[in-house]
């Protein structure tokens, strides 16, 4: 069984940076692809970024790409999210999930079998 713990979330002014973490534990964590989604009051959970096991290869939406970078660090069994230029449409719940996730599945919930608890994001204008 895997267990996720996210930390680092806060308030935040526009235009700000903020770097997230999600700490594994558990299982072959190494082995599974890790991932982000966010979640805003009334919307549904949304697929931010993710990276498949060696950390080779990552994968953004569009309203993220070039403002935030996800990396991991597979000694500690840590995956990072960095976000720059914050804005208040970043504001939300930001999840951290481990599964066997593929390529063709990155950015879809179901590929994802363990989940944190979530870490609260806000960004003040």
């Amino acid at each position: 069984q895997v267990q996720l713990v996210e930390s680092g979330g806060g308030l935040v002014q526009v235009g700000d940076s903020l770097k997230l973490s999600c700490a594994a534990s558990g299982g072959a964590v190494n082995s599974y692809s890790m991932s982000w989604f966010r979640q805003s009051p009334g919307k549904e959970r949304e697929f931010v970024a993710a990276i498949r096991p060696s950390g080779g290869s990552t994968y953004y939406a569009d309203s993220v790409k070039g403002r935030f970078s996800i990396s991991r660090d597979r000694a500690r069994s840590v995956i990072y999210l960095q976000m720059n230029s914050l804005q208040p449409e970043d504001t939300a719940v930001y999840y951290c999930a481990a599964g066997r996730a593929i390529t063709s599945t990155v950015a879809t919930q179901r590929a994802y079998n363990y989940w944190g608890q979530g870490t609260q994001v806000t960004v003040s204008s």
